[in-house]
């Protein structure tokens, strides 16, 4: 369906001074107009003051057929007939040709000029020959690269623009034919090129190809594709006897069902495409196999036998769209050369035109439905002009929005939102112009051909039977008739986009009120008026982009604003156009107060969904004591469950607390009390200064209650402002009053991903008021609890260095902790697995030491609890041990230990002899068994007893343990081998009691 706006697109019109009936014309880039008349050609230009002024003339061999600019090179390539045969030449460097008596040099293509040269040529004009094999029907250049694309009656022949370097100074253009393709079954009445991509059309078909520069299957040489085998009869008539022709008589008509193939499909349509590479100089142009992307056929209506002029496809045009960068974030392509974004095909029948993407996908984007008989279209990034005999008509695009969605992934995010490709067209103007014959578009001007009589204008005729039929259609042209007066060829400009934008604008306040749907509709046009505008930037001077860029928050504002009064499926796209306008949340606010007649306030689903999901994203933003006030009545009627939620947000902090509070005593009258509700009670009550009402409320549910309704809400406990994590002032009255509420809060938090560790370890630092360096108790607390609680997402060996090495930095600095740790050692190993209970020589080892201190102590023993532990990874704390000095017992313990848990018994037996021989019989009894049990007669017994020898006031603890080695080394070893570890210069009565023991038990067994 298309909608019809009656807006005003078209500004200004100039008459072209030609001299003779125009006969094809076409646009010069930016600054000229180009119009064949008879054997001559005129350029005018339509740039700054000197619009529709003459700029230059020249003679063409012949009467112009076909006329095709390139802004690439800046040349004109005509189609020039002459004594009934046809030329294809190029024009280079016109704009030297100042006069029509000035020297022109005619060159053929490939020709290598050679220096010296004289210096005149640098200012001549250049005629580019370019001979064929067969009869040139169409051209098309490319709008990127410059490459022209010829289409002949059985092939296409590509010829590729190069620069042609003379000397240093100086350099002209050329062209290479570096391509030849093959094509059967379909003659080209139109082609259009862009970027590899040819668009092919004969009078009722269509065909889409896409030129692959990479060899297929790795075979660089090979550059022909094989269409697929196909069933297709008119296929099989290539190859028929001319009897089988004798069909197409004037007693048939042959007819084909119609047909639309997409992708690889379309290779499937019967015409067979070949490459054939003629290429010499630059491998870069080589093009080896053709990709299928769209095959049309179109059947015409044969019941009421209509004329062929009723059937005929006409203006086929490929449209790219470039790679530009993000509108919003001011991103930008830093390439040279131009990145193709999206691509876009069209084609029209007399009364319905169509518009496809063809880049990524083939897909049909929109079907335009003309009121009248078209002769003519032009396609833009804005919009699409047509042609009737007796109008112009000026239909919206979708393309705009095509792109948006290629170049932007966040499109349709709760970020950013582009109105949908599937929208429906309209037309935003028909203007009257009395006998219209063809049209063009460059820049913002379109170039219009009039004439009153009813002659048409030369145009291809055949056979309206024949051209049913593929194999029989032709293209002939009229023979021009006499120029008559009562013709007048027009330059139209189009307004600038945000003059058209402001009228659409003013247009949709009339349906603001009545139709939302179509406010938004024209909003919408208005929206991709601009992004199509924006899109094109390379066309904008600065000053023109910001005013567009500005154009197009407005417009994002303007949509935010329709959608935030629906209460539709739609109806959330209020949030990402309002996020793109730039508006802040109290200029929305300020913008949306909707008062329903009877005086009572009603708030949709849209505006509710837009400030409900801004103040969950931690918006810098503070709402005024007015607007937080606006914001809690607005739910209070629309969305009362979330009041707690919304209370909670760091916008919403100027909100009066008794005001606040009122709501939430509605909720508990309303049956809505929860956990929730109560908890924000409490953080209310404390912003009032009431602590009895907060004890009260807190003491209302149990602490499991209360950490759920923490995780239900964490802006309970803490903000995000510029990135940085605050804690809120219900979070600091916790620390000091329910320190293990809190932890557990925050750990439920991280389980439920709420919150990360590092944000973990950054909320109690500042809630703490600690440094960076300075770890806080609570934060040790939150570890430990970690540790207990298994956390997935917790790297175990990290949680184990931290704690580690804040239980190292206690114990070196003699420091205690600011507040009471929530566990003991006691409580984290029988609570936690990773915590292993503690060695018994550990106590013997560290009960000489006086530790006066309880905290270091504990410290201390979750240390020496954690080296216990089956988890801990021995060798990655050795490092970090240094502070700890084994000078005290405290620091031998933990070095002993490690050295211990690292398997090097034998220099800890050495350090407890020394340092503490009470504890070597209790460590060796913990330590040496199994394979170590040779340590007790290999190790400890010769140094008891080297020892011993040596004498000193710790000789009566070497022989205490000496007696405990003997006892236990006399029980493992026979007789024999007990003698032979016994000391040479040792006495015999000291270990006669062994030796009679040693001998018992030989006996006994």
């Amino acid at each position: 369906m298309v909608q019809l706006y009656n807006l005003h697109p078209f500004g200004s019109q100039q008459v072209v001074p030609c001299k003779l009936e125009p006969e094809r014309f076409c646009g010069g880039g930016r600054d000229a107009l180009f119009v064949a008349a008879g054997c001559k050609v005129e350029a005018f230009a339509v740039a700054g003051q000197e619009l529709c002024q003459p700029r230059c003339a020249f003679s063409t061999l012949g009467r112009v057929l076909c006329l095709a600019y390139s802004e690439a090179g800046d040349y004109l390539a005509a189609i020039e007939e002459k004594n009934k045969a046809t030329f294809l030449r190029a024009y280079v460097n016109w704009r030297s040709k100042r006069t029509e008596n000035c020297r022109v040099c005619i060159r053929m293509v490939g020709h290598n000029v050679e220096a010296p040269f004289n210096d005149t040529y640098k200012d001549q004009m250049s005629i580019i020959e370019m001979p064929l094999t067969e009869a040139p029907l169409c051209i098309s250049c490319c709008p990127a690269k410059g490459d022209l694309l010829v289409g002949c009656t059985n092939k296409l022949v590509l010829f590729s623009l190069k620069c042609q370097i003379i000397n240093e100074e100086f350099s002209i253009l050329d062209f290479e034919r570096s391509l030849i393709i093959h094509i059967n079954n379909i003659i080209p009445v139109e082609i259009s090129f862009c970027v590899g991509y040819i668009g092919l059309m004969s009078d009722l078909e269509v065909l889409i190809l896409k030129l692959k520069s990479d060899p297929k299957n790795g075979e660089p040489h090979k550059t022909s594709h094989q269409p697929h085998k196909t069933n297709n009869p008119m296929k099989q008539t290539e190859g028929a006897s001319n009897e089988t022709l004798q069909l197409e008589s004037d007693d048939f008509v042959i007819c084909q069902k119609p047909m639309e193939l997409l992708g690889e499909k379309s290779s499937q349509s019967g015409i067979s495409v070949t490459l054939e590479s003629t290429g010499l100089a630059d491998e870069k142009i080589k093009y080896y196999h053709v990709q299928h992307l769209l095959y049309k056929r179109f059947a015409p209506d044969i019941s009421s036998y209509v004329l062929a002029d009723d059937i005929k496809l006409h203006s086929l045009q490929l449209l790219p769209i470039y790679q530009t960068g993000s509108l919003t974030s001011g991103r930008k392509n830093l390439s040279q050369e131009k990145e193709l974004l999206s691509l876009f095909c069209f084609f029209s029948l007399p009364h319905v035109g169509y518009l496809y993407m063809v880049v990524k996908s083939v897909e049909l984007m929109s079907v335009y439905q003309y009121p009248e008989k078209s002769q003519q279209a032009v396609l833009t990034p804005q919009f699409l002009h047509v042609i009737a005999s007796n109008n112009l008509q000026c239909f919206t695009v979708r393309c705009s929005a095509a792109a948006a969605r290629e170049e932007d992934p966040y499109v349709d995010t709760t970020l950013k939102a582009c109105p949908p490709v599937n929208m429906d067209v309209c037309a935003l103007r028909i203007q009257l112009f009395i006998g219209l014959k063809a049209i063009c578009h460059f820049k913002n001007h379109l170039v219009l051909l009039t004439k009153a009589d009813p002659e048409t204008i030369p145009e291809r005729r055949e056979s309206s039977k024949r051209l049913l039929s593929r194999k029989g259609t032709s293209v002939k042209l009229k023979t021009p008739p006499i120029a008559e007066a009562g013709w007048n060829l027009y330059i139209v400009d189009t307004i600038s986009p945000v003059q058209l934008y402001k009228e659409m604008v003013d247009y949709s306040n009339t349906y603001k009120t009545a139709k939302t749907q179509s406010c938004i509709h024209l909003l919408s046009e208005a929206h991709l008026l601009v992004r199509a505008a924006l899109m094109d930037a390379s066309q904008l001077e600065p000053g023109e982009k910001a005013e567009l860029l500005e154009a197009f928050k407005e417009s994002c504002g303007h949509l935010g604003d329709c959608y935030s009064r629906l209460d539709t499926q739609y109806s959330h796209l209020a949030l990402p156009y309002y996020k793109m306008s730039g508006l802040s949340m109290a200029e929305v606010l300020t913008r949306a107060d909707w008062v329903l007649e009877d005086g009572s306030q009603k708030y949709e689903r849209g505006l509710i969904f837009y400030i409900n999901h801004s103040l969950y994203e931690n918006l810098d933003e503070e709402l005024s004591e007015e607007l937080a006030a606006k914001v809690v009545q607005m739910f209070h009627v629309a969305e009362p469950k979330q009041l707690p939620h919304i209370l909670c947000s760091p916008s919403m902090k100027n909100i009066n607390p008794l005001t606040a509070m009122s709501y939430l005593r509605k909720l508990d009258t309303s049956g809505f009390s929860s956990i929730l509700v109560t908890l924000t009670k409490a953080a209310l009550a404390l912003k009032m200064g009431d602590l009895d009402m907060h004890r009260n409320e807190m003491k209302s549910h149990p602490e499991k209650k209360l950490v759920c309704g923490f995780i239900l809400e964490p802006r309970l406990l803490m903000h995000q402002r510029k990135g940085q994590i605050v804690p809120t002032e219900l979070a600091a009255h916790l620390k000091d009053t329910q320190p293990g509420l809190l932890v557990a809060a925050v750990l439920g938090l991280q389980k439920n991903n709420k919150i990360g560790i590092e944000e973990a370890d950054s909320f109690f630092k500042v809630l703490c008021g600690k440094d960076e360096d300075i770890i806080p108790q609570l934060l040790v607390d939150l570890w430990e609890a970690q540790l207990v609680a298994g956390l997935p997402d917790v790297v175990l060996q990290e949680l184990f260095f931290k704690l580690t090495s804040q239980y190292i930095w206690r114990l070196s600095k003699r420091q205690p902790p600011d507040t009471i740790p929530l566990r003991t050692s006691e409580d984290l190993i029988n609570a936690c697995s990773h915590y292993g209970l503690i060695y018994p020589w550990v106590s013997v080892l560290i009960s000489s030491d006086s530790l006066v201190d309880k905290s270091y102590r504990e410290d201390l023993s979750k240390l020496q609890s954690l080296i216990c532990g089956p988890s801990f990874d021995i060798a990655s704390i050795i490092p970090f041990l240094e502070p700890l000095s084994e000078d005290t017992i405290a620091g031998l313990s933990v070095h002993v230990l490690c050295h211990t848990r690292l398997k090097e018994y034998e220099h800890c037996i050495d350090t407890l002899l020394e340092r503490c021989p009470e504890a070597i019989i209790p460590y060796a009894n913990h330590e040496l068994k199994e394979e170590n049990r040779t340590l007790w007669w290999k190790k400890l017994l010769p140094e008891l007893c080297h020892r011993i020898k040596c004498g000193g006031e710790k000789g009566q603890l070497y022989l205490s343990s000496l007696k405990e080695t003997l006892s236990v080394v006399a029980v493992e070893l026979e007789l024999r081998d007990f003698l032979n570890v016994l000391p040479e210069d040792g006495t015999a009565a000291f270990f006669l009691p062994y030796l009679l023991y040693c001998s018992r038990k030989k006996s006994l067994t």
